[in-house]
């Protein structure tokens, strides 16, 4: 056909002529015949197809398949987006806020509450206007699939509900107005951080302005992420409602500057954590999830010992300066497993609980002084740096996570028990000692030699001791439960013997003084809760009623001395009546110390221990029951309930 021979060949021409116009194209490369272009435009084709389709099978193609795929396509495999939630762009704080928030959020923070008994009187409308948070996660985890966290089941493996049947309320008259008194404190320490430091860590109370301080690495809030459980359980569901819409538009995690590995964990990992497991809310899951990721560089050391000092923007990790040759510190590295083991529960991931089991590994294999754990490690060489043994500061929460970690692991954690019942063997034959005046406690060891003070810090051992009593060896449980009296005692002792009623930062037995401090430096308080931990962990265990009227003691102390026109501060010394306050109302006052207190004038089925460990932060995590969790019908049996 000379027609299509002459509209080939001008066709031809025409595309010639173009190529020949692009540098470093020649024409001649283009005469490609009929088959060779067939054969090319086949390869092609097949090449196209090979790498579309490969996105279908490789090992994880979700984010692949999100660029090709509508949302709907893979709803199941996305994480429950917060229903009413809003972008944190262009909202500022509390007032700018949508007043249609609060009901919903009310009622979602307070539904659970209903499990165990009646609801408060004035919240019970607004928790029947919407869907709870807990209801939302069970019906987000009817289509997730297998490998998701479940909240539904986990609610189905607690033995009682978390705020009891009555919300804990006792019913001596007495007792309970005790507890409204706590509550009362809660709520003015809120207050006054709200109204005068609202977003930064700390409140200072005497200028009535908010410290940030250089602990946190550029995280702000700490006072609102350490109050969200505290604020929860009592039941001041407004402060709650306020203190969770901060997280969700404020809370900035993308921060630049030195962090505390040990500080942002049990603070505010440790604070999401418990606050998501309260209340079914995925977005203190979430925040805890992308945090602890930003916490992994840490390890990133020869030994994986990690270091105590992280930048959460760049992962770079240093030891504190004045940590002896650049060691990590004991109380730090030992004081991540129970929050890192739950990452892994939530996220599926197990590297949270490989990092913290590589720890335990290391402490295995080194040799250690009389079966003592000292306080300073390398985590370049992985060998002890001095022998200085304290169950005070600098040592003190590594052996409270040992016997937490084995009761969080609904006790099948051998090794966790093992280890610390090794160390405690050690620490009764090396550390704990009787004064003349027949008080019981732990010294320090320095290289062999004692040095007799125990520090604030120390009391929490009182509590310790007791909550491990019962799994010792049958012989041992009544001692170590005498033990834990005694050592409760003789803190208590160190609150009576002041003028203030309140316990100094250490105290010593030596050169005639007993439960004394004899250093000015020693004198001061603030606001510290290990003394009242062991109150309520002792009543709770023997139900002897001194320890309520210890706590009790011990909030009229705080109310007398402590208590300002704007808020709750330290004092700089507990011997003198003319008080100096050191401005400053810490974050763990309203974590620790005021729950402590309210636990302690609470039903035992408040956060019961059967279901619950707390963290050193005193925010409560849940026993990981396994087979319970693993078990198909879990859910279904709790939904039918």
């Amino acid at each position: 056909n000379p027609c299509a021979a002459f509209s080939s060949f001008a066709t031809t021409k025409k595309v010639s002529m173009v190529f020949r116009k692009l540098p470093g194209v020649s024409a001649s490369g283009m005469g490609l015949r009929l088959s060779q272009k067939f054969v090319f435009l086949l390869f092609l084709s097949g090449l196209v197809t090979l790498c579309f389709g490969a996105l279908f099978f490789l090992p994880d193609s979700v984010r692949l398949k999100r660029i090709f795929l509508s949302k709907t396509e893979i709803q199941p495999v996305t994480r429950p987006k917060e229903q009413g939630m809003t972008s944190a762009k262009g909202e500022t704080g509390t007032k700018g806020k949508s007043l249609s928030r609060k009901p919903s959020v009310s009622h979602e923070a307070t539904e659970e509450r209903l499990a165990g008994g009646k609801a408060q009187e004035d919240l019970t409308l607004s928790r029947s206007k919407t869907e709870s948070a807990s209801e939302r996660a069970t019906s987000s985890d009817r289509g997730a699939n297998s490998d998701t966290f479940s909240y539904q089941k986990f609610r189905g493996c607690l033995l009682k509900a978390p705020l009891g049947r009555d919300n804990g309320k006792p019913g001596d008259p007495q007792t309970n107005e005790r507890r409204e008194k706590v509550k009362e404190m809660m709520k003015f320490a809120w207050d006054n951080y709200k109204r005068y430091a609202w977003g930064k860590n700390e409140l200072r109370p005497l200028t009535r302005n908010g410290h940030i301080g250089n602990m946190f690495g550029g995280l702000r809030g700490a006072s609102i992420i350490d109050s969200l459980d505290t604020l929860y359980i009592m039941g001041l569901m407004e402060e709650y409602n306020d203190a969770k819409e901060w997280v969700q538009t404020n809370l900035d995690l993308n921060s630049n500057g030195e962090a505390s590995l040990f500080e942002v964990n049990i603070r505010y990992v440790g604070g999401l954590l418990s606050a998501y497991y309260l209340t079914g809310e995925e977005l203190f899951k979430n925040k805890a999830m992308e945090l602890g990721e930003k916490l992994l560089p840490a390890f990133n050391t020869p030994t994986g010992i990690p270091r105590g000092v992280i930048n959460l923007g760049s992962g770079t990790i240093w030891s504190w300066g004045w940590a002896s040759a650049g060691s990590s510190i004991l109380a730090e590295f030992g004081t991540l497993h129970l929050e890192f083991v739950h990452l892994t529960e939530l996220s599926n991931n197990p590297v949270y609980t490989e990092k913290v089991m590589n720890i335990r590994k290391l402490l295995n294999k080194i040799e250690k002084p009389h079966g003592l754990y000292p306080n300073f490690l390398s985590p370049v060489s992985g060998n002890w740096v001095q022998h200085h043994v304290s169950i005070g500061g600098l040592g003190d929460s590594f052996y409270e996570y040992l016997i937490k970690s084995y009761l969080m692991s609904d006790k099948t954690d051998d090794d966790a028990k093992r280890m610390y019942y090794g160390a405690l063997e050690a620490i009764e034959a090396n550390l704990v000692q009787k004064s003349p005046g027949g008080l019981t406690y732990m010294a320090e060891w320095r290289g062999g030699i004692l040095d007799h003070k125990m520090g604030h810090l120390a009391c929490f051992s009182g509590g310790m001791i007791g909550i491990g009593a019962d799994d010792g060896a049958p012989e041992k449980r009544q001692h170590y439960l005498d033990l834990a009296a005694e050592i409760t005692h003789t803190c208590h002792e160190s609150y009576t013997r002041s003028a203030t009623k309140l316990g100094p930062e250490a105290f010593r037995f030596d050169g005639g003084a007993e439960a004394t401090a004899t250093r000015l430096s020693d004198r001061y308080y603030i606001l510290r809760p290990e003394v009242i931990e062991s109150y309520m962990y002792m009543w709770r265990l023997t139900h002897d009623p001194k320890y309520r009227e210890w706590g009790w003691e011990a909030v009229e102390a705080l109310e007398q001395h402590c208590r300002v026109e704007s808020g709750f501060s330290g004092i700089r010394d507990v011997y003198t009546m003319t008080v100096s306050h050191d401005n400053m109302q810490q974050s763990f006052f309203l974590s620790e110390t005021l729950k402590y207190l309210y636990l302690l004038f609470s039903d035992d089925d408040l956060l019961p221990l059967e279901d619950w460990v707390f963290n050193t932060e005193a925010h409560p995590l849940p026993i990981i029951r396994k087979s319970c969790l693993q078990d198909e019908t879990t859910q279904d049996k709790t939904v039918s309930k």
